[in-house]
């Protein structure tokens, strides 16, 4: 097969990436409004506060979505809250499982009384309503079948008023319908979601119907240099993006220069 010009910047793009993180590089990050708002949030809430941890993504986004929900579930952690994992998509129902379960692991955290996963509801307005009158009548047994009595961490937790904060994982619309339906109830939410959605829920950050939000691989890497925590995935994320970005100007001056040249030529 003989390669084209294309063949040839995709793997000096792979080229690139490899060299830039094996080099041991380090970005230095400063750290957003808004990343230093969603970890003051959490940090103001008493320990041994229960946190909803709502998984409404789906596994495309794996990329984005696991740096920024390990870094939360780390500060949640460190902090003593305890966080109720469930899904409104089903393809972050493993996924959100396996995230909290590695995370806790990390911390020495036990399932049932640090933390629990209720697992995936499907019909979301639904199931935000529901849980917002009862949550152990929507979710009867926990995501491994437990019964949800069973787990101490959930006895006393019945709706809403006996949690300090949804926090939704969400690369679409889901965080408002959290917004929506869940905030009708008085339960605040924040937010941690892909870098294309940043833009959609400013707005409700400015108006205060959203406490707090991080976003994107930035984001991640910068929560990750609040807790002084490496290996999230969000710094060595970053540096991959930046180098790619910073190949792909290159490429266009490149382009322009080559395009005149031949103009001029032609002429």
């Amino acid at each position: 097969m003989r390669l084209q010009t294309r063949h040839w910047v995709f793997a000096s793009l792979f080229v690139l990436i490899a060299v830039v993180m094996a080099s041991g590089i380090r970005l230095s990050v400063p750290v957003s409004p808004e990343t230093q708002r969603m970890y003051d949030f959490i940090d103001s809430l008493p320990a041994g506060a229960v946190v909803l941890l709502s998984f409404d993504h789906e596994a495309s986004s794996l990329p984005e979505i696991q740096p920024i929900t390990r870094a939360l579930l780390r500060h949640c952690f460190e902090h003593d809250l305890r966080p109720v994992g469930l899904a409104l998509l089903a393809e972050g129902t493993a996924i959100g499982y396996r995230l909290m379960q590695t995370t806790a692991r990390e911390y020495g955290k036990e399932y049932g009384i640090d933390y629990a996963y209720l697992g995936f509801k499907p019909q979301y307005v639904a199931a935000i309503l529901s849980m917002g009158e009862s949550i152990s009548a929507t979710f009867p047994q926990d995501y491994l079948g437990r019964p949800y009595d069973s787990l101490a961490l959930l006895h006393g937790v019945e709706n809403y008023d006996d949690v300090a904060a949804v926090l939704s994982i969400a690369d679409g619309s889901f965080t408002t319908h959290w917004m929506e339906y869940g905030g009708r109830y008085g339960v605040p939410v924040i937010a941690g979601v892909t870098a294309a959605m940043v833009t959609t829920y400013d707005p409700y950050l400015a108006s205060g119907q959203m406490q707090a939000m991080v976003g994107g691989l930035r984001g991640a890497a910068e929560y990750e240099k609040l807790l002084g925590r490496k290996g999230g995935g969000g710094a060595r994320g970053m540096l991959a993006q930046s180098a790619a970005h910073l190949y792909v100007i290159l490429l266009i001056i490149l382009g322009n220069v080559a395009y005149f040249i031949k103009r001029r030529r032609s002429a």
